[in-house]
């Protein structure tokens, strides 16, 4: 995969769901933690970060990996309002994933211009985010959500819709919903474990996402 450019929406393109088999959803809890585990994410071979926004570093955090490490898309998760979805597209966000999609948020995530991943439980939910024109969503909380069964049935009935599920999906899980047709990547919070980020051994979280990466 070519670097990407880091500036806005055309470091991704609109494809969020080819950049990588697997996007890793990482928690930040101190600032220092940032920059070296978008290094060790991207020495991997994940060249992609969903941030989730979640902590009180997280916007300052994404600052500083938009500023040290341009070779990652860097993405903001866990966007709940049209302001944060702001917020993170002037620190440095290019794309933005939402653990739901009401009407105002879908609207503010749109008006940001970036690409993004809305999230969706139900087959309604889904409807609603492709009647805004949008076939790429976030399937979440998947493995509480019916998981790879649910996900196969909405083949026939969406098949328009395509999704990245995350939410208790593991690397022994992870191949199941890639098999999926209406899969294009997953979700994981494995690649950068508590204790790993907390240690700050980023040889682990190096070792992890490779191991990811070769799902693709």
């Amino acid at each position: 995969m070519s670097t990407p450019d880091p500036h806005g929406a055309a470091a991704v393109g609109s494809d969020l769901l080819s950049i990588a088999p697997v996007i890793p959803v990482v928690v930040v809890d101190a600032l220092e933690q940032a920059v070296p585990v978008a290094k060790a994410l991207v020495a991997g071979g994940l060249p992609v970060i969903e941030l989730t926004l979640r902590t009180p570093v997280a916007l300052d955090a994404m600052r500083a990996i938009a500023d040290e490490v341009p070779e990652i898309v860097l993405g903001a998760g866990t966007v709940t309002t049209p302001e944060l979805a702001k917020k993170a597209q002037d620190a440095g966000a290019t794309f933005l994933v939402s653990p739901g999609a009401t009407p105002r948020l879908l609207e503010g995530m749109l008006e940001t211009g970036l690409p993004f991943l809305p999230g969706t439980a139900t087959v309604s939910e889904a409807i609603a985010v492709l009647e805004h024109g949008l076939t790429q969503m976030k399937f979440f909380p998947a493995e509480v959500s019916g998981g790879l069964p649910y996900l196969a049935a909405l083949t026939t009935v969406i098949p328009a819709a395509r999704f990245c599920p995350t939410g208790g999906v593991r690397l022994a899980t992870a191949p199941d919903y890639l098999a999926l047709a209406n899969v294009g990547c997953v979700g994981g919070t494995w690649i950068t474990p508590a204790a790993a980020m907390a240690a700050g051994d980023w040889d682990t979280v190096t070792r992890l996402a490779a191991e990811a990466a070769a799902l693709g």
